[in-house]
């Protein structure tokens, strides 16, 4: 058994290449490089989604993968790739797949419910991770703006939002890629705090020792706030408009139907991230 990580060394990939190189457990981490950092630098292997060229690569170098972590390619309509490598994994023996998916994004839906419907449509052992939001995305996303401007502005309001970590989310893929038998093929995954925006601001205002304030924008503001940020106009019309979204509950209609909470605390990431939204942190 070998596993095929496609995420690279990303949010979620990272702390399940940990899980899976502790357990002793053969692995592949893929990315279009090819080349990971340490302790994984004889792990990595080149893999484009958008070059498939390149999906023969991984079996090439492990002819012992049977099953495959999935992360959609960040760029582009992930659904045509992603359904091509899978047909590929499948011709080349891959049993099981994870796919990361999204909290409301339920099978059949937009996006990654397209992939996980056609998981489900070809009868191979699958899990669709439809976890809240990362804590990690608040570094992400917010990071420069907290150490800039003491604030978080966006349009979410009151929305509330079930955030979970990536050590959860990496203990939830962990199982579903080495247990024998997957016990849930589709997890609404969040954790254990529904917490709005003005709340989390509250706990960078203790944790840091000085004031970070919750600012109510807008959507057409939040976009102009994501654009100053450095991100491409798609990305922030995609983002202003989920925002608003947020506000009308549905990330909290998710939590209230969650199959996996997890242990491990907004207050816990922010301490042990906190050099990043310290000013002069660069």
């Amino acid at each position: 058994m070998t596993v095929l990580l496609t995420g690279g060394m990303g949010r979620s990939a990272k702390p399940l290449a940990e899980r899976l190189h502790a357990a002793n457990i053969p692995f592949l981490i893929a990315n279009r490089s090819g080349v990971v950092p340490e302790p994984f630098r004889d792990r990595g292997v080149q893999f484009d989604w958008l070059d498939s060229s390149t999906y023969r690569l991984p079996f090439e170098a492990d002819k012992s993968i049977d099953r495959v972590y999935l992360i959609a390619p960040s760029s582009g309509d992930p659904i045509p790739p992603m359904k091509a490598f899978i047909d590929f994994a499948i011709q080349q023996g891959v049993k099981r797949f994870v796919l990361m998916s999204a909290a409301p994004a339920p099978i059949g839906g937009p996006m990654m419910g397209k992939v996980h419907e056609y998981l489900d449509s070809l009868g191979v052992e699958y899990c669709a991770l439809r976890p809240s939001w990362f804590f990690e995305n608040l570094v992400f996303s917010l990071a420069a703006w907290i150490r800039e401007h003491n604030e978080i502005a966006n349009a979410v309001k009151s929305g509330k939002i079930g955030w979970i970590s990536n050590e959860d989310i990496a203990d939830v893929a962990f199982k579903a890629l080495t247990d024998s038998a997957i016990e849930h093929n589709n997890p609404i995954m969040v954790g254990p705090e529904l917490l709005t925006f003005a709340q989390i601001a509250d706990l960078f205002t203790d944790i840091l020792g000085r004031k970070i304030a919750y600012r109510e924008v807008t959507p057409t503001e939040s976009k102009e706030i994501i654009l100053k940020q450095g991100r491409t106009e798609e990305f922030a019309e995609m983002k202003s408009k989920l925002e608003g979204l947020l506000a009308e509950g549905l990330e909290e209609r998710c939590y209230y139907q969650a199959d996996f909470v997890g242990k491990r605390t907004m207050r816990e990431f922010i301490e042990e991230r906190k050099a990043a939204w310290e000013v002069g942190h660069a």
